[in-house]
């Protein structure tokens, strides 16, 4: 698993993302605009269940049923917003 800790928010859910699809590095070169529900055939809803689990974790917030749906998942940038808001 990627070390988290040195990496900035996109990075860290770029990082998250990978370790979780296994995409073997291929979500590092993901964009902010680059689509990810519905589009990434690896992101099912086990998948988002375990991106949210390791999101929690390494950022060590929680998340309720009720603060997250699929829009969350649209793109790169609306992930990332998402656990930004989290922290703030």
């Amino acid at each position: 698993m990627t070390d988290f800790k040195l990496l900035d928010t996109r990075r860290i859910v770029l990082a998250i993302i990978d370790d979780a699809l296994s995409l073997e590095g291929r979500a590092m070169t993901f964009q902010p605009d680059t689509p990810l529900l519905g589009v990434l055939p690896e992101l099912d809803s086990m998948a988002v269940v375990g991106v949210l689990n390791l999101l929690e974790e390494c950022f060590g917030f929680i998340i309720g049923d009720d603060e997250i749906d699929g829009s969350a998942f649209a793109t790169v940038g609306t992930l990332v917003a998402f656990v930004e808001s989290k922290l703030a």
